[in-house]
This record gives C-alpha cells, structure tokens and sequence, in this order.
C-alpha cells in the first residue's frame, strides 16, 4: 500500500506574484506558545530601594565626617588638653567583632541561597555580634562620661558622640531589621527562592559595618 502524499501549501498570489508562506508566531497570540517571555528586572524593589537609602545615607555621613575633620584642623590642639583619651584597645577588639558580624552574615545568606542547613543560625550570630558592639560601645560611653567627656566638652566631645552617635543608632536599626528578617528565616520565609527581603537586609548591615572602619580611623587612630 503506497503512503499517502500531503499536497504542498498552497501560495497566495498578489498581482500574479507568488507570495512567501507568513513567518511564524514570534508571540503575542493567545495561546500559551504566542506569549513573550517576561522579563526579569535587574534589581528587585526591596534591593533598589535599598540601595537609594544607603545612598543618601552616605551623604549624611559624608556631611558629618567633613565637619569632624574641619573643626579638627581648626582646633590649636587635639584633643584638647585635660580631656580623657578615646579606648583605642577595646575599640579594636570592638571592630573585629563588627568585622565578623558581616562575615556571619554573608556566610548566612549564602546558606539560603544554596539550601544549606545552618542559615538561621548564621544569621543569628550575626544580630548577636551586633548587638555585642552596641553594648561595647555603650560601655565605653559610661566610662568616658564617668571621666568629664560629655557633649558640652567642646568641639572634641561634640563631635565625638555626634559621630559614633549616629552610627551607634544606624545599627540599632540594622539590628532590629535583621531581627525581623530572621524571625521570617525560621518560618521558612525565604526557602521558596525569593530572598530580595534578605539580600536587602544583608547589603544595608553591610554598609553600616563598612562605615565603621572610616569612623574608627577617623576619631580614635588619626
């Protein structure tokens, strides 16, 4: 039995010219096929909005930093005489625990990220370590207040507790943001993949602890 031989396609004719067959659907029907793909953005919101903030926030410690430094170079001696020195020691140790922070805390996103078990208490160790910073620093505070060093001490005490004031409050905030962040880590928040919530939260505690370094220089080694 001979196969059955399908006819051609026909071709449309316009003005005795042959026409060439349509191309194919390259989307927009209403099929599943005909649908273009969408187009994934190069930042999510939370990461974008994220990035503005830490912008402008460079600029406010930009402002505060240059001001330091003005009054510091206006100043006939610094710091003043009769006033305490700043704990260079216990400061140091004090950065390496910022410094570690940030560590745990990208070792914990990573874990998310790939699936690994341990993300949570990463993240965790990363909020404590913070939260052991603050309390360093608050510590340092009583001892220098307790030794004449107030914000009414002149430009050199003013500037001091204005600077790692601000800083002291910006991870305060870091730190009750990744609280929430790891609470919702726990309930399994981000294992379905979207982790814009977490990243945003990891790039902002970043910032804070790599602004530390420069105020570190700044008021107590230079």
């Amino acid at each position: 039995m001979s196969p059955v031989l399908e006819a051609p396609p026909r071709l449309a004719r316009a003005n005795g010219h042959v026409l060439p067959p349509p191309p194919p659907p390259t989307g927009g029907g209403d099929g599943p096929d005909g649908d273009p793909s969408p187009r994934r953005t190069a930042f999510d919101n939370a990461v974008l909005a994220t990035l503005f903030f830490i912008g402008a926030e460079t600029m406010l410690f930009s402002g505060l930093v240059f001001s330091f430094w003005i009054l510091r170079l206006a100043a006939p001696a610094w710091p003043p005489p009769l006033q305490p020195r700043l704990p260079l020691g216990l400061t140091a140790l004090n950065t390496a625990v910022l410094l570690a922070s940030s560590f745990a805390m990208a070792a914990g996103l990573r874990a998310i990220q790939t699936g690994r078990a341990g993300a949570v208490r990463r993240l965790a160790a990363a909020a404590g370590l913070g939260a052991l910073f603050v309390c360093v620093q608050g510590y340092e505070w009583v001892r220098l207040i307790g030794f004449g060093l107030t914000a009414a001490s002149g430009a050199y005490g003013t500037t001091f507790y204005t600077l790692i004031g601000a800083h002291g409050l910006h991870v305060l905030g870091a730190i009750l943001w990744l609280g929430v962040t790891l609470r919702l880590a726990a309930r399994g928040r981000f294992a379905d993949g979207r982790t814009a919530g977490l990243r945003a939260c990891a790039l902002y505690w970043h910032f804070v602890v790599a602004l530390w370094p420069i105020l570190y220089v700044s008021v107590y080694l230079l």
